[in-house]
């Protein structure tokens, strides 16, 4: 067994604890935009006031007194709207009731057009009010998936420190084709990171399928070999059910890995999948690179060679890192891809919290580089060994070793 093509990068010791625990990209309206928007209607119908008064009577403020309803209607509740049209109307009642020169055709007339808005704003309130609340629906259905499907993972599996991130690139998604898992079992703990090709439900299939198999196999079978071919032959009964390409050219490309209770090492068999990065305690980085290259689960179709796992040392404090092209292939506006292994190399992240604080790390520097325009999901996984220092563990690496 040799271990992957590593580089050491050293330099700074700067510690990378960046970032919020949840925190997500900013999608839609910031905080200013939709204070401004809110109070939009309000301000509508006050220079509208301000202007009837203050110009001849041949001018109107109709426009702005019928766009308020119409502003606040998305926005506001019902009461709220209903309020804001009333409001609308009777400024338009005043103003020509105060008015030296009343034209009756064409105060009726603009009293009948701001009814009539606002009366179609509250059927709009009540519109967007029914599709918030299908939405609500859709996005508690979305994160039950999630939960189902990519549940997070315990801090602590095996003796290991354990964090897990999704960040979807849509908004208001949440599950895509990217995955994970990881499992302690009498073999070891045992873990996957995944990318299912395509997008939608058929992605959201592939990928139970993909962590249905996976934890049965990692259970039951006695090397991380044999775990890879019960997935190659899952995904194979999986393709005959599926339709048009997706029946052709399904497949998914993974890092499947394995841990053994009381050992200082992993195992790695490749995929097609990025390769891991084994951050050490020191800030030294390795990229570990397959020995040999192979093809995604589900292409067994196009050639068939045995999995061979690779094994690299997992020191005391050291990290493993775990991510999808998501991650790797995120571009800035010059085009330029994010490199994890430039960006960590040198970084340290110490003590249990060490996975969580890369993750929250990566997302945010992800979302700068990208400017919050992400356009792939990104699944992330990190894995900590304990040190015997660290608070609340020693016991358990006694036990272990």
């Amino acid at each position: 067994m040799q271990r992957g093509d590593g580089r050491g990068v050293g330099g700074r010791q700067a510690v990378g604890q960046r970032g919020g625990a949840d925190d997500r990209g900013a999608k839609g309206p910031t905080g200013p935009e939709r204070a401004f928007v809110r109070v939009l209607p309000l301000l509508l119908l006050v220079v509208g006031v301000v202007y009837d008064a203050m110009t001849p009577s041949e001018f109107t403020a109709a426009p702005l007194f019928t766009a308020a309803p119409l502003i606040a209607a998305p926005f506001y509740s019902r009461l709220n709207t209903v309020l804001t049209g009333a409001a609308a109307t009777g400024a338009v009642l005043l103003l020509h009731y105060g008015s030296a020169v009343n034209s009756h055709v064409e105060a009726v007339t603009e009293v009948v057009t701001v009814v009539t808005v606002a009366a179609l704003a509250i059927v709009i309130n009540r519109v967007v009010r029914r599709g918030n609340d299908r939405l609500a629906i859709a996005r508690s259905i979305s994160e039950a998936t999630q939960r189902a499907v990519l549940p997070t993972p315990d801090p602590r599996i095996g003796g290991l420190d354990i964090a897990a991130r999704y960040e979807a690139a849509q908004a208001d998604a949440f599950i895509g084709g990217d995955l994970y898992a990881v499992q302690d079992t009498p073999h070891g703990v045992r873990l996957i990171v995944g990318d299912v090709r395509g997008k939608g439900m058929g992605a959201v299939a592939a990928v139970a399928v993909v962590i249905g198999a996976f934890r049965e196999a990692a259970e039951q079978e006695a090397t991380l070999e044999a775990v890879a071919q019960r997935l190659e032959r899952a995904l194979a009964r999986e393709g005959t059910r599926r339709e048009g390409l997706d029946a052709f050219e399904g497949f998914t490309t993974a890092v499947l890995a394995e841990i053994r209770h009381g050992e200082g090492a992993v195992r790695l068999i490749n995929r097609g999948h990025p390769p891991p990065l084994l951050l050490r305690g020191d800030g030294r980085l390795c990229v570990l690179s397959a020995t040999e290259p192979a093809l995604p689960l589900g292409m067994g179709d196009l050639g068939a060679w045995p999995d061979r796992a690779d094994e690299a040392e997992l020191p005391p404090g050291a990290l493993l890192l775990f991510y999808t092209d998501g991650l790797s292939e995120a571009r800035d506006a010059a085009g330029e891809f994010y490199d994890p292994a430039a960006r960590l190399g040198g970084r340290i992240f110490p003590g249990r919290g060490g996975p969580h604080a890369l993750l929250a790390a990566l997302a945010e520097e992800v979302r700068g580089h990208t400017g919050g325009g992400m356009t792939d999901d990104m699944a992330l996984l990190a894995v900590r060994r304990p040190t015997a220092a660290d608070p609340d563990v020693t016991a358990d690496v006694t036990a272990g070793d």
